[in-house]
């Protein structure tokens, strides 16, 4: 009898351990919505302070996009931020959807679509875009950063299309 005990606790045991597993994953899921959250609010405001706050500062940071790719968040910063979102753009709304993320230990990424509405600087002219975007997280020091962006257009289609 005693056996059969020790066998049904370690299953509960081990059943409890992976109940909280689970809950630590749907924490950090929840936190990385959070962190795409104040991502979006960064790109929308154009502000530079929140970026470094969401940011590693981890010199191998890159942010692929279709004008090219930045390394550092100091690029980042100076070609995302300043440069492509707040001198072209007086007034900039991102609005991600269909939002998955994935979970590894310290390690995460999201993959989504998204909206982008934003008025021309130079001539007050609107602007839209939508496309895709993978965003991959380290947690450091308890607290999820991303470490890479790569964004890009809607899929095409058609025969020798997208190449």
């Amino acid at each position: 009898m005693n056996s059969a005990l020790s066998r049904c606790g370690a299953i509960a045991a081990l059943s409890l351990g992976l109940a909280l597993l689970g809950h630590a994953a749907d924490f950090d899921r929840e936190d990385i919505r959070l962190l795409i959250a104040s991502y979006v609010k960064s790109i929308d405001l154009a502000d530079t302070t929140l970026a470094e706050q969401i940011w590693s500062n981890a010199p191998e940071v890159t942010f692929i996009h279709p004008r090219g790719e930045e390394h550092g968040l100091a690029q980042i910063e100076a070609d995302v931020y300043r440069n492509l979102m707040g001198a072209t753009f007086s007034k900039r709304k991102l609005t991600p959807h269909d939002i998955a993320i994935h979970v590894y230990g310290d390690a995460a990424w999201s993959e989504f679509e998204w909206d982008f509405f934003a008025t021309a600087r130079k001539d007050g002219g609107p602007f839209h875009s939508q496309g895709r975007e993978t965003q991959v997280y380290r947690k450091e020091n308890g607290q999820w950063r991303i470490v890479h962006v790569h964004y890009s257009g809607v899929p095409v289609s058609g025969n020798l299309k997208g190449f």
